[in-house]
């Protein structure tokens, strides 16, 4: 058992925010840091009552559920108490996402191992803040990683509607193929109270353009060996409509190769065909007429086939 502990960069700057204030230096910076501090101390302050308020709707409306199930193997949901442990093992879960600051957690790690659960831990500011995308990057494998497995990842913040949801959302859009706006609705669907704010959203949606301009790079590397227009202009490769032509066939016959040559150029017919195996090719080379001289052409077909080419070429095939 382990824990991945992602610490905030930027959340000991707070102090030196205040000597660029003074200095004049970078006053996007300041603005942003002397944010995160109010939002900090206002989500300290408003936490245990945020909690209580939450509890309470839990317990008298049956729709405010503690967490929901999103997917076959994410739980997507609020702060868990030390008692949720083991009602989530139950439920299958074997990895916990935290999205908590430390404040705002109320299970040890050490809880979580006892039950066998693995725990991530990527402490992001609450109300206005998104996880970095290194952070989401992380989250979203560890849980494909339990997932592959079969098993459930539970992710949560404070309550299941903004820092766990961008996680979840981003992990649909690159796992379930889903666009950012049709992951939102669907989410939004079974857990109808979720809330990005705009910087969550925004954070959502780098994310898939990310993930859009990795695909592109990918389908127009190099190495692609046949583009989509050329692979559908082949058809199969059908034995049933090859005349094979046998030795007793030509039995009597002595034709050069010169004379071979000449026939097979006054009927040459260009097909396009698809090799579908090594098999395949050596039952093409039987198609040719057993003349003096079948070596030399033997060995050309067997040249212009090669055996480093893809299995689906394109030559001239001459028909006789």
């Amino acid at each position: 058992m382990y824990i991945v502990e992602l610490n905030e960069g930027e959340g000991e700057e707070e102090e030196k925010s205040v000597e660029k204030h003074v200095s004049g230096v970078d006053q996007s910076a300041v603005v942003y840091n002397f944010k995160r501090v109010l939002v900090g101390a206002g989500g300290r302050a408003l936490f245990y009552p945020t909690l209580l308020y939450n509890v309470v709707r839990n317990k008298i409306q049956s729709e405010f559920r503690w967490w929901d199930r999103v997917d076959e193997f994410i739980l997507l949901g609020a702060v868990p108490f030390p008692t949720d442990v083991q009602r989530l093992k139950e439920l299958g879960v074997h990895g916990v996402v935290t999205l908590n600051e430390p404040y705002e957690t109320l299970v040890s790690t050490s809880l979580y191992h006892a039950h066998d659960i693995k725990h991530l831990v990527i402490p992001t500011r609450d109300y206005l803040f998104a996880p970095c995308y290194g952070d989401i990057r992380q989250a979203v494998d560890f849980i494909h990683n339990n997932a592959s497995c079969g098993r459930t990842t539970y992710v949560h913040c404070k309550a299941g509607r903004g820092r766990s949801t961008t996680v979840v959302l981003c992990y649909l859009v690159e796992h379930k193929q889903m666009t950012p706006i049709v992951a939102y609705e669907y989410v939004r669907s079974i857990r109808p109270r979720v809330r990005l704010a705009s910087s969550q959203w925004q954070a959502v949606q780098d994310y898939y353009h990310w993930l859009t301009e990795r695909c592109i790079c990918t389908k127009s590397s190099p190495d692609t060996k046949l583009s989509c227009s050329e692979e559908t202009n082949f058809v199969a490769f059908d034995d049933s409509s090859m005349v094979l032509v046998s030795e007793s066939d030509i039995e009597g016959y002595d034709i050069n190769s010169d004379v071979a040559c000449s026939m097979l150029t006054e009927l040459n017919v260009a097909c396009r065909v698809q090799l579908t195996s090594q098999a395949a090719k050596a039952r093409l080379l039987c198609m040719w007429p057993r003349v003096h001289g079948h070596k030399f052409w033997k060995k050309k077909l067997k040249s212009s086939v090669g055996n480093d080419q893809p299995s689906s070429i394109r030559f001239n095939l001459q028909v006789c």
